[in-house]
């Protein structure tokens, strides 16, 4: 798993090749390219990606979010910033 910001998918977006989805990032939602993830890894709203620099990384479970988050937190970066 890379380092990086978990969200997760409210809806696919229209247009730019398919590769946006609209994604909630700690309640603000964010417009996110998921053209770097595999062409088998399929995304419905409810599922967790994990975010580096505005591109989806990898598609991970809650588990994997959380794991994500919690590292973000020990580096020093609350979640409610």
């Amino acid at each position: 798993m890379c380092l990086g910001i978990p969200g997760q998918v409210v809806r696919m977006l229209e247009g730019y090749g398919n590769q946006l989805a609209l994604v909630d990032v700690v309640g603000e939602q964010r417009r996110v390219n998921i053209g770097m993830l595999p062409e088998e890894v399929t995304l419905e709203p409810g599922d967790w990606i994990v975010i580096h620099m505005g591109f989806a990384m990898e598609k991970v479970d809650k588990a994997g979010a959380d794991a994500a988050m919690a590292g973000l937190e020990m580096m020093g970066r609350p979640r409610d910033q």
